[in-house]
């Protein structure tokens, strides 16, 4: 409890980017709404697919933390930030010339196509910014420590707030101003990670110069992270293609949507944060009972906190869906389509739990494959609903039977014992006997 109620509220100020974003925009039109849609989407794949930066790292930190060696955990986190602002400016320059073919990828209407390229080039310069704040945010959680993430998480939320109102409302910046306002938010937060982790460093005598072994290092434990991250963004960039496939209401109706589940997935996630963060840390120190008993206490918060989380959906929908259009068409749709979201919310705090715990062992091969076989049995899904042209709930009932299918594949690695492997280093391979990489 003490590492989860401080992650839930860091995990639910930083959905409030998007969610803000949503309602800001959304009152601006339906074009510019579903324009934030497709770019939302876009930028959300390339920051979740760094994920790894933080969940790694918080593994890898744990684990050494264990083991009572602080100063190198510490130095294994400063590795990760390294690379993730490496990766981040790639990421961004790429992003930059690629992003009118990106947009009309998702064969976005005439109407929305220019808003959501003026979104995504203003947003673009961020992305450095927001891997590091991930990389960041994954040392402090190995640490132990979830109270600073929530404090900056806050802090940057109402920041972002303030300067999307002032930008797009104050100066007529419009949906640009709107990124302008998360990119400087966002950098501000970095600011602040930097601050933290090189005080940390300097009073345990760990270096802060880039060590390339160590940034190779963590590069290679992301691998199988990344892929298991890929295979939820392709599920979810297909659901924007198919949803985008049935009209300009359709994908503004899904992108609100969207940004709900987002925003109560990551909540969620504060029990999944929680266990990478004990897992690592019992696994590190060779406590494999209490890897397990832990592992039962999650699982039965993940569900009870699903549950919570699905009730207030459905009770509060006329409360928060007029905030984000005045569309009446697309506000009945939103409605609609979280009545679905809300029912898979019990299995989606299962799902969320059990990936934290296998993420903190360092079971991300297994992960990565799990990824890979339920996309394929998703897919066939998505694109019977878009042949049928069946709607955008019934697309979301697919997502459902998607949650299903990662429950099911988690649920069988957790029974068994081949992910607990105690140790100060981060398994390279899921199993035991597997060689491990020392970070």
């Amino acid at each position: 409890m003490r590492l989860a109620v401080p992650a839930f509220g860091a995990l639910v100020a930083e959905p409030l980017f998007l969610l803000a974003d949503s309602a800001i925009v959304g009152h601006l039109g339906t074009p510019q709404l579903a324009g934030l849609g497709v770019a939302g989407a876009l930028l959300v794949t390339a920051v979740s697919l760094c994920v790894f930066l933080a969940y790694g790292t918080t593994a890898g930190v744990a684990r050494r933390v264990g083991a009572g060696d602080t100063r190198a955990a510490i130095a294994l986190g400063v590795d990760g930030m390294w690379l993730a602002a490496g990766l981040g400016a790639a990421i961004a320059l790429a992003g930059a010339f690629a992003a009118p073919a990106l947009i009309d990828a998702f064969g976005t209407t005439a109407s929305a196509t220019p808003y959501a390229l003026t979104y995504l080039r203003v947003s673009l310069p961020g992305i450095p910014a927001m891997l590091v704040v991930l990389a960041a945010t994954g040392v402090l959680r190995g640490l132990q420590d979830t109270g600073t993430p929530l404090v900056v998480a806050v802090i940057g939320a109402i920041a972002n707030v303030v300067l999307n109102v002032v930008l797009v409302y104050g100066l007529d910046l419009g949906i640009g101003g709107s990124a302008l306002g998360t990119v400087i938010a966002q950098f501000g937060m970095a600011a602040a990670f930097v601050v933290v982790v090189v005080r940390g460093a300097r009073s345990r005598g760990a270096s802060l110069r880039p060590d390339l072994p160590g940034i190779r290092a963590a590069a290679s434990t992301g691998v199988p992270l990344l892929l298991r991250t890929l295979t939820l963004r392709v599920a979810l960039l297909v659901m924007t293609y198919v949803a985008t496939a049935q009209g300009t209401r359709s994908v503004a109706a899904h992108q609100v949507a969207f940004a709900i589940w987002t925003f109560l997935a990551l909540a969620l996630d504060a029990v999944a944060i929680a266990g990478q963060a004990i897992v690592g840390r019992y696994l590190g120190a060779g406590d494999v009972e209490g890897t397990r008993a832990a592992t039962r206490r999650m699982l039965e918060w993940g569900v009870a906190a699903g549950i919570v989380m699905g009730l207030l959906v459905v009770a509060l929908r006329a409360v928060y869906v007029p905030l984000f259009t005045d569309d009446v068409a697309v506000r009945s749709l939103i409605g609609s389509v979280l009545v679905v979201a809300a029912v898979f919310q019990p299995v989606a705090g299962a799902v969320f739990a059990l990936d934290g715990v296998l993420i903190g062992a360092g079971d991300g091969r297994y992960l990565a494959w799990a990824g890979v076989a339920t996309l394929v049995a998703f897919l066939p899904l998505t694109f019977w609903v878009l042949a049928a042209d069946s709607g955008l709930v019934a697309l979301w009932w697919a997502f459902g039977a998607f949650m299903v299918a990662r429950l099911v594949t988690l649920l069988w690695r957790e029974r068994g014992g081949g992910w607990l492997v105690p140790g100060a280093a981060v398994p390279r391979r899921g199993g035991a006997g597997s060689r491990d990489i020392a970070l």
